[in-house]
């Protein structure tokens, strides 16, 4: 039986060429694929395949929230992250939220297959080319980790509304996407504004980028 597979990243040739990878190995099959996280955790629900495959910056839900609400809807779905970005808070919050498996853009093919196939039994894996000590300072097996980032000081929701802030969405609009008020999107705007220390969006917009909470166009 083969291992099922769906696919997200906002860029059609990387879908395009993992999949095409993916689907070289006979004992694995890509069954879906979305260009946001918030369509890949709708399809992903439907479709519970063995193993998402997510890019962390995507555009309305990142890679990393759109893996934490995948493990609280479908816990049978494992997690790999397939990402540009190698540092310790990327790979920290990427195994906080519940992946199984991290993989550098730069170093995939062959080593991504070898991560479906671990994962798939249950294990843990990283690229090669993440450092060793890269990999113990993310903490992601520790439950002590007493690093904190800043984007640990919002919550799920804050973090969600503060990607889609920097997008360009009103609160009208993100009201709509997250069926809340635009009241309600404001307070919560204020509110990650203030544990962030940041005064205007071009700041909110700089920090998402920087903490690839956002695609950089």
């Amino acid at each position: 039986m083969s291992i099922t597979v769906f696919l997200a990243d906002d860029h059609a040739v990387v879908r395009d060429g993992v999949k095409l990878l993916l689907e070289t190995k006979q004992d694995i099959a890509v069954v879906g694929d979305a260009d946001n996280g918030r369509v890949a955790v709708k399809h992903i629900e439907q479709l519970r395949p063995d193993i998402a495959i997510l890019d962390i910056a995507m555009p309305e839900m990142n890679g990393i929230e759109a893996t934490r609400h995948i493990r609280e809807a479908c816990p049978s779905v494992k997690v790999i992250i397939l990402s540009m970005y190698s540092t310790s808070e990327h790979i920290c919050r990427a195994f906080d939220a519940g992946a199984q498996g991290y993989v550098l853009k730069e170093s995939a093919g062959d080593e991504l297959i070898d991560a479906v196939r671990a994962v798939y039994a249950g294990r843990f894996y990283w690229s090669k080319k993440i450092p060793e000590t890269v990999i113990k300072a993310s903490g992601y097996h520790s439950k002590t980790r007493k690093t904190e980032t800043p984007l640990m000081r919002l919550t799920p929701r804050e973090r969600e509304i503060l990607q889609l802030v920097v997008e360009g969405s009103s609160s009208a609009k993100i009201g709509n996407i997250l069926h809340l008020s635009p009241k309600t999107i404001e307070t919560y705007r204020s509110r990650l504004m203030y544990k962030l220390c940041i005064t205007d969006v071009p700041g909110l917009v700089k920090f998402a980028i920087q903490h690839g909470l956002t695609p950089l166009k």
